[in-house]
């Protein structure tokens, strides 16, 4: 085994930003690939939001839209796939696979897309599949795009993946014409899943791990969660504050505000850059991208930087002195007063309503819409 990984290195190697030699053809390679992260059987929202715009792709290329799912008991997860518009599924399960390690990961990957030829294969822009997307780019080798935020492919069958550049003052468009498959990250929330449809049917294509356990020199011993008090990109309602909030105590109203909505607490970059609040907390392109049910920007004036990472809320509302302000553009609805009178209020009125809901037998309630 040892000689055939050395030949498959070899084989691997070429240096990056080499051209082919000679002509190539690349017209059997055909689909959109979407690797679907997921753990303890559970897929990250950010694989069935990239389905739904893979899904428009796909249609776009007349070409099948293809899933691959990698782990250990999730069958559950190729039909789930199916449901959420894939075409076709590769599954590769196996206890070896149960925990994300890059090498049999990147295996399994690389051994689908060389038989399988897809011309497109996405992945989330998380810590998994930053991580798995540049070691399969790296060993095919092709060009990848990290981190992306819009999607489209054109007359020529190049994926256009566009993600900021230049201190997130443009939007640069990345082609990738000399490989194939044509590679990027996406962030989460970005995009938009398709209803789930179990009446949908495809194909389920098992794949054989490509390492045995004793081939695999890393062992996962435990998996210790990230005990962070902030979860921007499920969070369902968010209050979020900028440069007028005026400093760390200004957060402290919007916290009070979320709590009672049972929501999360987003900063604008300058709020952040500033120390008012840590990063974790930062909406916007070199923040997350978000997309709840309920943004509430407050002192945020809507810089492009910041709009790019919220705009695909539901509800939008602002909250801002300057009647100006371009964050009135996007919002659903605008608040043009002081933050810091308007935050206090809208604080207490929806205390005095969700007081009055449990007061209210369990039976009786009604569901407490914010809008």
């Amino acid at each position: 085994m040892a000689e055939q990984t050395a030949k498959e290195r070899t084989r691997s190697k070429p240096a990056v930003g080499l051209q082919p030699t000679g002509e190539v053809d690349w017209s059997n390679y055909r689909g959109v690939m979407v690797v679907v992260e997921q753990r303890d059987g559970v897929a990250k929202k950010v694989s069935w939001q990239l389905l739904g715009e893979s899904r428009r792709l796909a249609d776009k290329l007349d070409a099948p839209l293809l899933a691959l799912v990698i782990g250990h008991d999730v069958e559950q997860l190729a039909k789930e796939a199916i449901a959420y518009g894939a075409d076709r599924v590769y599954v590769s399960d196996s206890p070896e696979l149960k925990d994300y390690r890059t090498r049999p990961y990147s295996r399994v990957c690389l051994h689908v897309i060389r038989e399988f030829k897809p011309e497109i294969v996405l992945m989330g822009a998380t810590y998994t599949g930053r991580d798995l997307a540049g070691a399969i780019a790296t060993h095919l080798p092709t060009g990848l795009t990290a981190d992306s935020t819009q999607l489209d492919v054109n007359e020529e069958r190049l994926l256009m993946a566009s993600r900021p550049a230049f201190s997130e003052k443009l939007l640069a468009t990345i082609l990738c014409k000399q490989f194939k498959p044509q590679m990027a990250t996406v962030r989460a929330g970005v995009f938009e899943a398709l209803p789930w449809d179990d009446s949908r049917t495809g194909e389920i294509v098992r794949v054989a791990p490509q390492m045995s356990a004793d081939e695999i020199v890393t062992e996962v011993l435990e998996f210790v969660a990230e005990k962070s008090r902030v979860n921007l990109e499920d969070a369902e309602v968010i209050v979020a504050g900028g440069r007028g909030v005026g400093g760390p105590a200004g957060f402290q109203l919007l916290d009070e505000l979320a709590k009672v909505l049972g929501g999360e607490v987003g900063a604008s970059r300058v709020a952040v850059e500033l120390g008012w609040i840590e990063h974790e907390h930062q909406v916007g392109q070199t923040g997350f991208t978000v997309r709840p049910k309920l943004y509430i920007a407050a002192g945020i004036s809507g810089a492009v930087q910041h709009t790019v990472g919220m705009q695909n809320s539901d509800y939008i509302i602002a909250i801002n002195k300057d009647p100006e302000a371009p964050i009135f553009k996007f919002a659903n609805y605008g608040i043009v007063g002081d933050l810091f009178q308007v935050v206090p209020a809208l604080t207490k009125a929806f205390k005095e309503r969700v007081g009055k809901r449990q007061e209210t037998p369990a039976g009786d309630r009604t569901p407490l819409h914010v809008m």
